[in-house]
């Protein structure tokens, strides 16, 4: 059986037993307060297990999780106070992932693998733009062509458009001006650097959830200080892996321990602005995830920053002081405290307001799946680096890692664009022999009107692909992210 895993001192020691960690987490507190110290220990005791770990990196801080900490007063004063007697300070194994690629391994999906749900959510599109980009979706899924990056996108949306009126019978109306939107923002996700993100090699799910030769749980970092000067691209790519895990990952109902634990940084930035429907399936996959082995854990500033339908599924809490200086910040603090199972030696409420740094109200769910009675913890110290480690450090792991070179070369296979080029090349090809034919015999009239125009023929040709292909069509997944072999 796997020990239970150290979280801190209340009156007894505390702990989150690993067979409910995949039961999903919180970890909410006003900036300065300890959550990323918190967070940092949270890898650590997971990775110790043998769990792997995903983490969104967001000022660096975590980094230092890859180097052994050093003695500091505090850390001494917390050590003696919580009689640690085997505390010792060690790094932990770590690998970067930058999208891109700058401070960490090249992660990267496609255009087809993230699907029209998360793609309109990251253009920031309306209700009838986001109508057009699932049309021009289905006819790419239908017609079994890859749409990998921008380029292939910009061909698909150039397609449908000079075919309205052919596609417009089977799919529905395509409107130009949604279609001009569109193409407009695409020019605004590669000023974003997304075209980074929109490439092949896709990511392998399997080199996150990878152990090192000593059984310990590899934590892997997303830098993500760029990213986030880019919420929307942040956010939409935690929903993209989230659907990937969720569409990927077998059935494996409750382990003895997750097999793999993500923890979702600044996670209102998922939720902010989302339509109902996004988050109604990002509901679904939150709870029906964990039968995958996988534990998700929000890190916040406080709860109201996660719908209600979410923050009810996630068992294990630790909330940091949150300050209450206005009447909006003490009503934030009454529904952060209504959140725990009351603990009749102290008011909640008074207390998330007086906890020090380091200091947290922590309740984690006990062997039944049941809520234990919210304790006053002072948190364990975490035994690696606390802060960023330098650039010579980080460039030392990336060359030394199993991945090193794996990501790093872009291929460019043949997708929706060589397709329709190479179709749009025939039809020219086409159309010149059609040309140094009439100049050589002279055509009837009425042949002439019964003759198909070469565009008529080219738009009626694909439409008979698409019709012959629908057996075969590309499948989505919840999020509308693509499922493979299928």
């Amino acid at each position: 059986m796997v020990q239970p895993m150290f979280v801190g001192q209340a009156e007894l020691p505390f702990f989150l037993l690993p067979q409910m960690a995949n039961r999903h987490g919180l970890v909410a507190g006003a900036t300065g307060t300890g959550k990323t110290v918190t967070l940092q220990g949270l890898a650590e005791a997971f990775s110790n297990i043998g769990v792997p770990v995903f983490a969104a990196d967001i000022k660096g801080d975590l980094s230092g999780i890859s180097q052994p900490g050093k003695a500091h007063p505090k850390i001494s004063e917390r050590v003696t106070l919580m009689q640690l007697e085997d505390f010792q300070f060690s790094g932990f194994p770590t690998t970067f992932w930058d999208v891109f690629g700058e401070q960490g391994h090249p992660v990267r999906t496609t255009i087809s693998d993230m699907g029209p749900l998360l793609l309109s959510r990251l253009m920031n599109l309306n209700d009838t733009q986001q109508g057009v980009l699932t049309l021009i979706f289905r006819v790419a899924d239908d017609n079994g062509w890859l749409v990998l990056d921008l380029k292939d996108l910009r061909a698909m949306l150039q397609f449908v458009a000079e075919n309205a009126g052919e596609f417009r019978t089977l799919y529905g109306n395509i409107s130009a001006a949604s279609v001009g939107a569109i193409q407009r923002r695409l020019l605004v996700l590669e000023e974003q650097g997304a075209d980074k993100l929109f490439a092949e090699p896709v990511l392998n799910l399997d080199d996150l959830l990878q152990t090192d030769v000593h059984g310990k749980g590899i934590i892997n970092l997303l830098t993500a200080d760029k990213m986030m000067q880019s919420p929307q691209l942040y956010s939409t790519f935690l929903l993209w892996l989230l659907a990937e895990l969720f569409d990927q990952l077998p059935e494996i109902g409750d382990p003895e321990k997750p097999k793999l634990v993500l923890f979702f940084d600044e996670a209102h930035l998922i939720f902010d602005d989302a339509p109902k429907a996004l988050l109604d399936k990002i509901e679904q996959v939150v709870r029906l995830i964990r039968s995958k082995g996988v534990g998700v854990y929000f890190v916040t500033q406080n709860p109201t920053d996660i719908p209600d339908s979410v923050l009810g599924q996630l068992g294990n809490r630790i909330q940091h002081a949150l300050r209450a200086y206005t009447a909006k910040d003490q009503k934030v603090v009454k529904a952060a405290a209504e959140t725990f199972r009351d603990n009749p030696a102290f008011s909640t409420m008074e207390v998330i307001t007086d906890l020090g740094v380091g200091e947290a109200l922590v309740s984690m769910l006990d062997e039944k799946g049941r809520p234990q009675i919210v304790q006053r913890t002072m948190i364990k110290p975490p035994q690696s680096q606390i802060g960023p480690i330098t650039p010579q450090q980080r460039l030392q792991l990336l060359q030394s890692s199993l991945l090193a070179g794996v990501y790093d070369k872009i291929l460019d296979r043949e997708s929706a664009h060589e397709v329709l080029a190479e179709r749009a090349e025939k039809m020219q090809q086409a159309a010149l022999a059609e040309k140094n034919e009439a100049v050589k015999e002279t055509v009837k009239p009425s042949r002439a009107s019964n003759r198909q125009s070469i565009f008529e023929a080219f738009a009626k040709s694909a439409m008979r692909s698409i019709g012959s292909q629908i057996g075969r069509r590309l499948v989505r997944g919840i999020l509308g992210s693509l499922l493979r072999g299928k």
